[in-house]
Formats: structure tokens, sequence, C-alpha cells
């Protein structure tokens, strides 16, 4: 076999991070972190909907997503705010259900406003002001801290094609992307050829534990193929890949991390219906079917949160679209959501107007990113000043009372 061949068939190996084992417990009595990154910085002001500002419907003569009552209009939330009608049968009844949030002016100080810098920086979770580590991911250190600390430690999962620098770092952690089919990259004589260059090496064990992850996922896939022969599943896209997931970290791991792309929208945006209003669809019926996928149990044990890089300006543009903006909407959902957050617009606010716009173009940040995660960690898993420290140097947690 050829060096470039041998080389090809390393890269398809599911990663098993440098140092460490991984662990199959559950963290803190069963808790389960997903965290769904939407890469492209969707437009938030379309999803949620600034219902009571007359400035949002001058600003967007074209995009706006009309009051409701009107047709076409958001969903009602609250005096203010509305949502998305293309959520009315996913994400709308998992907010009456006190089982999603939604956290307005939220996101990263980073002013670059460009979308690789700003999802390296985002998943890096470090200070803007010092040197960054690429080493060295937010979730990767969480699982470091819940590994090494007096909980039993988590299994950590990105369900991509390649390791996700939020999920670089110390502690060990798989990847492996779930769309399409469930052949697996490399079959067992290849595998057997690239365990045979590692035997007797340090390396080893982290390979033969890389497959032996790529088998159990590729296991589980085919299973859940080989019954919808016989109950064939209707939705498509995301839906499939969010139930595969559901399964995986109902069964196996903790502390996952997902990817979608396509929410950059230059250009023909679309309103209550047109592009955007598409992929809103495809990802609420992702999201309640991942919910559904739990199962009651473990879905009462497990906060997803949706984030993205940057929002979009508050402006439409010439062409119907919304160009990269700053603050975001992030979205929490899980069946034990608290009072206090559930059903609700959680975090620090302000009118929506021209003069409240950040450098006149963009919703601000009121609710930075690490702070808000620092805060829900605490809840989640009880860390400690000096664990969330490690997780975030130097930051404040935001305690929004998620759960």
């Amino acid at each position: 076999m050829q060096r470039r061949e041998l080389l090809k068939l390393m890269a398809a190996v599911p990663f098993a991070g440098a140092a460490g084992r991984l662990m199959a417990a559950p963290a803190a009595e069963g808790a389960k972190l997903l965290v769904v990154f939407l890469r492209g910085a969707y437009d938030c002001a379309s999803l949620l909907v600034p219902t009571g500002s007359d400035f949002y419907y001058a600003s967007r003569p074209n995009i706006a997503i009309a009051r409701p009552g009107m047709p076409g209009g958001a969903l009602p939330l609250d005096g203010s705010w509305g949502l998305h009608p293309a959520l009315a049968q996913s994400l709308m009844p998992m907010f009456e259900q006190k089982q999603a949030s939604f956290i307005a002016f939220a996101g990263t100080d980073d002013l670059t406003r460009s979308h690789f810098e700003t999802q390296d920086s985002i998943e890096l979770g470090q200070a803007l002001d010092k040197r960054r580590d690429y080493g060295s991911g937010f979730l990767n250190r969480l699982a470091s801290v819940l590994g090494a600390g007096p909980l039993a430690g988590v299994a950590p999962m990105a369900f991509t094609n390649q390791l996700p620098i939020a999920m670089r770092g110390n502690a060990k952690a798989a990847n492996m992307a779930l769309a399409g089919s469930a052949r697996p990259s490399i079959d067992a004589r290849q595998s057997e050829v690239i365990s045979a260059m590692y035997r007797n090496t340090a390396l080893a064990q982290p390979v033969a534990e890389g497959f032996q992850v790529r088998d159990e996922v590729v296991r589980a896939m085919q299973a859940e193929m080989d019954a919808a022969s016989r109950n064939a599943m209707t939705a498509k896209g995301f839906e499939l890949v969010a139930r595969r997931m559901a399964r995986l970290m109902r069964e196996r791991f903790d502390l996952g991390f997902v990817d979608v792309g396509g929410w950059d929208t230059h250009v023909g945006q679309g309103g209550a219906t047109g592009y955007l209003a598409n992929r809103f669809e495809e990802l609420g019926r992702g999201v309640a079917g991942f919910a559904e996928e739990m199962g009651d149990d473990a879905w009462r044990q497990t906060v997803v949160v949706v984030i993205s890089e940057f929002g979009r300006t508050f402006r439409e543009n010439g062409n119907r679209g919304t160009d990269h903006g700053h603050g975001s909407v992030y979205w929490v959902l899980g069946g034990g959501l608290s009072a206090q957050a559930g059903g609700r617009i959680v975090g620090e606010q302000q009118e929506v107007a021209q003069a409240t716009l950040f450098q006149n173009r963009d919703y601000p940040v009121l609710n930075e990113y690490r702070a808000v995660f620092g805060g829900l960690f605490r809840r989640m898993y009880g860390l400690s000043p000096a664990q969330l420290a490690r997780v975030f140097d130097g930051v404040a947690p935001k305690d929004l009372q998620l759960i």
C-alpha cells in the first residue's frame, strides 16, 4: 500500500484525543449537553421577531415577518416578541410546554465580523486580549474538568467529519459525522493495516479506541436503517441526523457538538416563506426530533444550546438579504428547564430601536456567551469557581436560572 493511501486511511480514523481515557460514565446524575453551532450567522431577527418594534418593520420593508394575526405573521410569544411561523409545528410546542427559551442580544464581543475568525473565537472560548491556544476548546476544557473532579466523568462526541475546535484538548473526544450511509469509510482489512502500523507503540491504544467508537456508531446507524425498511422515517436532512445523535447520546455520550451550515443569507433571504424559512423548518424538525428520540427521562436531563457566530444587520440590504452583524439570539432547549426560563425570553434586554443598535447597524451583545455558558455549567454540573475558571478564565458566570 502506498504511503499516500495510508495517510488517507489514517485521516479517516475517528479522532480520539491525546490523553486520558474516554469515559462512559454520566456526569452530574445523567446530565447531557448538546451544542448546535449554526455556521454562517443566522438572521436572529427573523427567528425571534421583535413584533413590538415599529423600527423593525420600517427597516425591513421586504423581508420582515408580519405581526401576529396577519397572513404569514409571527407566532406570539409575549407582547414584544414573536416566533417565525415556520416553527409552528416544532419549536412553538416546546416553548408552550416550557421546554424552550431564547436568550436575546447574545454573542461574543469579537468585532471582526469574519465568519471563520469569530467561529474560532467562540469555539476556543478564550479571552480576546490573550494569545490563542488552538489546542484548547471550551467544551474539551469542560470535559477535562468533569473528568478530573469528583464527578464520574463524561464521554464527549462531535457529530462532525473533523474534530471541531471546541472539542480540541487534553480530554479524549471522538468525532464522526452521521449524515449519509452507515457504511464505514474504511473496511475491516484497512482497519487492520492501520492498527498493525501502530502495534507496540504508544498510539496503539488510541487507534484501537478510535476504531471501537467508529464501529459502535456504525452499528447503531445500521440498526436504525434496518428498522426503517419496515417503518420508514418521513423526515429528511437534519432531523434524521438529530435522531441518530439522540440515540447515541441517550445510550453513551454525555457531551455533544454538531454544526449546521447554510445561514449566510446576503441575497434572497425571504420572509415568512423562502430560503431562510425552509432552513428554520428543517432545523426545528431536527431539534424536536432529537427531543422525541431522547425519551422523556433522558430529555429531562438534557440541555440543547443553539448558537451562531454572530447575528446579521438589522436593516435589510439591497438584495433583500442581510449582511454580517453582531448580536444574536441563542436557543436553550430541554425537558428540565426552570420555571424562570422555560417558555420565556431571558437575559438582559433592551428596546429594539435605532438608538439602541450597535454601531447603528446591529443588535448589541448584552449577554456574553462565555458568561452565559458559565452560568449554565455551574447549574448543570455544580462546578466551583475554580473549576469554572479552568473552562472560562477570568469570566464571571451569568446565572440566567436556565435549569
